[in-house]
């Protein structure tokens, strides 16, 4: 498959899972700041932190990728960290 046309499909599945992040994490849960302000994270809380960072890092790390796409994966793993992340790694990393 064409680089071209593997960008245009990662788009528009972004497009498609997108809305469906938001309904599965819900609009008022936690986001990853509200999680590390917490004094105890538990198990999962603690995996989903790191996990977060380590998507984080290697998103920032990414030379090929423009700024406004660095900016709204970032914003997605941050206020969604459960999706964002499912998502980055799927579809976010190249």
């Amino acid at each position: 498959m064409s680089t071209e046309r593997r960008s245009s499909l990662s788009s528009r599945l972004l497009l498609l899972l997108a809305p469906l992040t938001v309904l599965l994490t819900g609009c008022g849960g936690p986001d990853l700041i509200d999680r590390m302000t917490r004094p105890r994270w538990g198990f999962c809380g603690t995996a989903i932190i790191v996990l977060d960072i380590v998507a984080l890092i290697d998103l920032l790390g990414d030379e090929g990728r423009s700024t406004m796409n660095k900016v709204i994966w970032a914003l997605l793993i941050v206020f969604f960290p459960i999706g964002g992340i499912i998502l980055y790694f799927l579809l976010g990393r190249e």
